[in-house]
C-alpha cells in the first residue's frame, strides 16, 4: 500500500472518529459501497473541490463531503478533478468516485434535428436542449443538416450550429458531385433550395425522387413549380403556417410563392436531409408533371392536366368527407 493511500486511510479514520479497529475501518471507508441506490448522471460543477463535494452529496453519490475533501487533497497528485456530466455507478465507493472524476468519459448527450424544420424551428430545438449554453446564433434557412449530434453538458449552442453547418456544407458538396447530368439546376445552392421544397412536399421516403422528378420536369418546361409549401412559407413570413392555405395565399405576390413566380424561390424554405438532396440531384425519370395529395399520406401523380384535375376532384371529395378545406 502506498504512503499516500495509507495517509488517506488514517485521515479518513480521524474524520470518522473511530478508535478500535482503526486501520481496517479506514481501509473500508475508502473502498466501501457508497449511498447511491442506482446509477445516476450528475453534473459536476466548476468552482473548486467544495462545490464538487456539495454537488455529489446533494445527489447522494457520497455520504460525507469532509471525507471526499480529505481524499481529494491526499490524492491530488493523481490528476485533476474534471467539471462535466458523469455517470456514477450504483454504490460507488470513494475510490470509484475519484476514478470517474479523473478518468471516465463525460456523458454524451444527443440532439436530433428532424428533416424539414425551418431555421426558426431549429433555433427552438437548440434553445430547449438541456445542457447547452450561450446565445443562439443567427441561422440561415437551410444551412443546418438535419441529423443527430452528440454534445456534452456545457457545450455552446454556437458550437453545435458550427458543426451542423459544416455537416450540411460537406453533405451538399458530396451529393452535388455525384449528381445526374443535364439537370435544370445549375449550382449546389439551387439543389439545396429545390431539396427543401421536396422535403416539405412529402413525408414518404419512397416518393422523394418522384416528386423531385416532377419539379425537374416543370423547370425544364418553364412551368411554375406551384408548390404549396412555398406558398405556406410566404404566407407565414418564413415561419410555419398553422392553418390551411387559402386562395388569397396562393395569389399573394411574394418571392417565395411559386404560384406567382417562375423557377426557384430565392432561398430554401427549410433544412432538407440527405435523402432529399440526393432526390433532387438524381431525380426519378418520369413523364409526370402534376401531383396532388391522395388522402393516404402520399400523392397521386399525373401526366396531363385532365388527369390531374380528376385526381384533384378525388382529393376534394376526401377533404369534404373529412370536413376539411383547401387543395393544391
Amino acid at each position: 500500500m502506498s504512503r499516500r493511500l495509507a495517509a488517506l486511510l488514517i485521515l479518513l479514520l480521524l474524520i470518522a472518529g473511530t478508535a478500535g479497529g482503526a486501520w481496517w475501518y479506514a481501509r473500508a471507508a475508502w473502498t466501501a459501497p457508497g449511498p447511491l441506490a442506482q446509477p445516476a448522471q450528475v453534473v459536476v460543477p466548476r468552482g473548486g473541490m467544495t462545490a464538487i463535494a456539495e454537488a455529489l452529496a446533494e445527489r447522494g453519490v457520497i455520504a460525507d463531503p469532509r471525507a471526499f475533501l480529505a481524499a481529494a487533497w491526499l490524492t491530488r497528485g493523481e490528476g485533476a478533478l474534471r467539471a462535466a456530466e458523469f455517470t456514477f455507478p450504483a454504490g460507488a465507493s470513494l475510490r470509484d468516485v475519484f476514478e470517474v472524476l479523473r478518468n471516465a468519459r463525460p456523458v454524451q448527450r444527443r440532439l436530433t434535428i428532424p428533416e424539414g424544420l425551418t431555421a426558426r424551428q431549429i433555433a427552438a430545438v437548440l434553445e430547449r436542449a438541456e445542457g447547452l449554453t450561450g446565445e443562439m446564433p443567427e441561422v440561415s434557412e437551410g444551412a443546418i443538416l438535419p441529423e443527430t449530434y452528440a454534445y456534452q453538458w456545457g457545450d455552446t449552442r454556437a458550437a453545435v450550429v458550427r458543426r451542423a453547418t459544416a455537416a450540411m456544407e460537406a453533405a451538399l458538396a458530396e451529393i452535388w458531385a455525384a449528381r445526374a447530368p443535364n439537370l435544370p439546376i445549375q449550382t449546389p445552392r439551387e439543389a439545396l433550395i429545390l431539396a427543401s421544397i421536396v422535403e416539405r412536399e412529402t413525408g414518404k421516403a419512397e416518393e422523394r425522387a418522384l416528386v423531385a422528378g416532377v419539379f425537374v420536369n416543370r423547370l425544364r418546361r418553364g412551368m411554375m413549380l406551384q408548390s404549396d409549401p412555398t406558398a405556406a412559407y410566404a404566407a407565414a413570413d418564413g415561419g410555419v403556417l398553422e392553418r390551411p392555405l387559402t386562395r388569397a395565399d396562393l395569389d399573394r405576390d411574394h418571392p417565395f410563392n411559386t404560384y406567382r413566380i417562375r423557377g426557384l424561390p430565392p432561398a430554401p424554405i427549410a433544412s432538407p436531409g440527405r435523402d432529399a438532396l440526393r432526390a433532387v440531384t438524381r431525380p426519378e425519370a418520369t413523364e409526370f408533371v402534376y401531383f396532388v395529395a391522395d388522402g393516404t399520406g402520399g400523392h397521386a401523380f399525373a401526366r396531363t392536366l385532365e388527369e390531374h384535375n380528376r385526381n384533384v376532384a378525388r382529393w376534394r371529395e376526401v377533404e369534404r368527407q373529412r370536413n376539411g378545406s383547401g387543395t393544391r
